[in-house]
């Protein structure tokens, strides 16, 4: 199994180093295995779950809820049935955010469209 040191960690995930030793210390990320110098390294796993919590986040799910999330995930596989309820949960607010999104894209293509006609019509940029 290969191990990455966490400045290797860092470029891989695009995560400073701050960032990930800050994650560890409000427990997003535990249990990492130490190389003969005590110093911590990140297994294929841990990468994985990294990029995963990078996409919680980029969800807008708070702090505290991928705090939980991470908790229910270490407590095992008797918390899937609370890991689906968070992740069901923020898929509703993410979808209603994409729905708003789409339609504000809408009025501003038509809105552009608008202006593209008054363009055609004078011959100048309006």
């Amino acid at each position: 199994m290969k191990y990455y040191k966490i400045g290797e960690v860092s470029e891989i995930t695009e995560l400073s180093r701050d960032t990930l030793r800050y994650y560890e210390k409000i427990g997003l990320i535990r249990h990492l295995e130490k190389d003969n110098s005590g110093r911590k390294k990140y297994s294929e796993k841990d990468i994985e779950w990294i990029e995963f919590l990078k996409r919680l986040k980029a969800t807008k799910m708070s702090l505290k809820d991928i705090g939980r999330y991470a908790g229910l995930r270490y407590a095992g596989d008797r918390t899937s049935g609370e890991r689906k309820k968070l992740l069901t949960k923020q898929l509703e607010k993410i979808t209603k955010e994409i729905e708003k999104l789409l339609e504000t894209k809408q009025i501003l293509t038509g809105k552009i469209k608008v202006y593209n006609e008054k363009e055609k019509q004078t011959g100048k940029i309006v």
